[in-house]
Formats: structure tokens, C-alpha cells, sequence
């Protein structure tokens, strides 16, 4: 079986590729591309489609299921330069941690002398949890996460750094700073504990979605509720991590009181909902038995 490959900007060709079988899927096709045409980018680089202005075809998808014949044409676009997706998310995550704890000192180019200033018990609280928070995300991305695709975008490094590098120092110079007024120590330990359970639940939600795909695969299952009494959201969402994410940050903002804080909440919630109405969306298409019950992110709601 012989395939064109085309430019979706020029329609100009590429070239033809020869294809032993209509069973590979396209992460196999993309491999055949780099190999059999040249000029043509790494396979980690190539995007396919059925069309020039289409939708970018899945990995897992066989030719034969995307109708894909003898004398077909794809469309290549080159995603440019690009880099592992856990080389990213430590980036991107060990920014914060640092940049909060070097604020928490109370360093002399955001305060000046505050030799005599008093850290609240609430400052100590909020920089144990950012802690904890962004550890136990370096960590899972080490030993938990499973990656559908090995690399992503260059671009997004920096993008994904400055969004979560910028909104550190926001909150934690508010937060640090020697005139912040702590709110009432009830308040604080209520919030303190409604984050504890929301990064409980959000771990226990990452270590379920690790479980459900076997090493070394791309399986895809219907994701389900296991032992653990935090996985029990996914009766109700489909995307349960995103919504103890939300509920850790809430609680936080609660915690300190903080403006700034609230802002990150907001940006993150609406952020993860836009990300967990797609896997909504593609979870009902890819499953004809998905529990119709459930709503994407928050329960009942949305």
C-alpha cells in the first residue's frame, strides 16, 4: 500500500511511502515517514492529517480504522523543535518550589531589612503546603506519571515556566511579606485541613490513572473508582485530579486570605476545565458504555 505525503500549506509532496499493512497505527506510520521519505522531520515532530485544516490524527489510531488506502493522502506539519514531556514538568515545577522557599527567607531585593520582622504561624503553614504541593508533584512525575506521548513542543517549556515561575512570586511575596495579616487560626486550620485531604485525593487519583495503563503501553480504559475511598469522584466527574487541583488551591487562598492566591486558583480552575471538557468530550466518544452520569470536572454541575 503506497501513501503521499503532503505540505497542508503548499500541498506541496513530500513523497510516497510504502506501507506493508493497514493494521499499523500512526505512531508506527510516523517512524515509516522519517525512514522511507527525506527532508522530512523527526518522527517526535510529525503531526498527520486527513486534511490540510483537520484535526491532528491520534497515535493509537490503525490506517485501516481511519479509512486510510492505497493512494491516500496525509498532511505533515512539522511541530518544530521539541522536548521530553518530564523534562518540562520538572522544569516547570521545581521553579516554584525553589522560587517560594527563596522568598519565604525574605530576601533583601523584596523587603530590605526585615531583621526584626516576626513570620506569622500562617506564612510557616502556607510555605509548608507549597512545599508539599510541588514536591509530591516532582516526585510523581518521576515515579507515577505515564506519558502518552514521549515529547511536546519546545515553546511550551518556557510558556509553562513563566505561568508557573511568574505566579510564585506573586503569591509568595504577598504572602512573606512582614506586613501580611494573618486571618484566625480557625480559619486557617480548617483550610489547612481541606488541603491536606484535596492533595490526598489528587495523588490518589494519579496513582489510580497509573494503574489503569499497563507499562510500556498506550491502553486505554474507562477510568474507574479502586479501593481507595478518594478515587470515589470518579462516580461523579470525569476528571477527578483536576477537581481535588482546584479544591487544594481554593482551600489555600482560603488559608492565607490572599488576592493573589485566589488569581492563581482562578487561572488554574479555568484552565484545567477547559483541559477536562476535551477529555470529557473524548472519553464519551471513545467509549460507548461511558457512564452518561458524569460531568467533566465538577459534580453536578459542569
Amino acid at each position: 500500500m503506497e501513501v503521499e505525503i503532503l505540505n497542508p500549506k503548499t500541498s506541496k509532496p513530500y513523497g510516497k511511502c510504502n506501507i506493508e499493512s493497514p493494521k499499523i497505527t500512526v505512531s508506527e506510520l510516523r517512524q515509516i515517514i522519517q525512514k522511507q521519505i527525506k527532508n522530512t522531520p523527526h518522527a517526535d515532530r510529525i503531526s498527520l492529517k486527513l486534511e490540510a485544516k483537520g484535526k491532528t490524527l491520534k497515535d493509537s489510531d490503525t490506517l485501516e480504522k481511519l479509512g486510510v488506502r492505497n493512494g491516500t493522502k496525509l498532511y505533515l506539519k512539522d511541530l518544530g523543535p521539541q522536548i521530553g514531556w518530564s523534562t518540562v514538568f520538572l522544569a516547570e515545577y521545581a521553579g516554584p518550589l525553589a522560587v517560594y522557599l527563596w522568598v519565604y527567607q525574605r530576601p533583601y531585593i523584596f523587603y530590605g531589612d526585615t531583621t526584626d520582622a516576626v513570620i506569622s504561624t500562617t506564612a510557616h503553614i502556607a510555605a509548608a503546603c507549597w512545599t508539599l504541593h510541588y514536591a509530591k508533584r516532582l516526585l510523581e512525575t518521576i515515579f507515577v506519571h505515564r506519558f502518552s506521548h514521549s515529547t511536546m513542543p519546545i515553546r511550551n517549556l518556557f510558556k509553562n515556566c513563566a505561568y508557573y515561575w511568574g505566579f510564585t512570586a506573586y503569591v509568595a511575596f504577598h504572602v512573606n511579606h512582614p506586613l501580611f495579616t494573618p486571618p484566625c487560626l480557625m480559619q486557617v486550620y480548617g483550610a489547612l485541613a481541606g488541603f491536606i485531604l484535596c492533595e490526598l485525593g489528587n495523588f490518589s487519583i494519579h496513582i489510580n490513572l497509573r494503574n489503569l495503563r499497563p507499562p510500556g503501553s498506550k491502553v486505554r480504559k474507562i477510568p474507574k473508582p479502586d479501593g481507595n475511598p478518594l478515587t470515589k469522584l470518579y462516580n461523579f466527574v470525569s476528571c477527578p485530579n483536576y477537581t481535588y487541583e482546584i479544591g487544594a488551591w481554593v482551600f489555600f487562598s482560603i488559608m492565607t486570605s490572599c488576592i493573589p492566591a485566589g488569581l492563581f486558583a482562578f487561572a488554574g480552575a479555568y484552565q484545567m476545565t477547559i483541559w477536562a471538557l476535551g477529555k470529557h468530550r473524548n472519553y464519551k466518544k471513545e467509549f460507548n458504555d461511558y457512564p452518561k452520569s458524569r460531568k467533566a470536572i465538577f459534580p453536578f454541575l459542569l
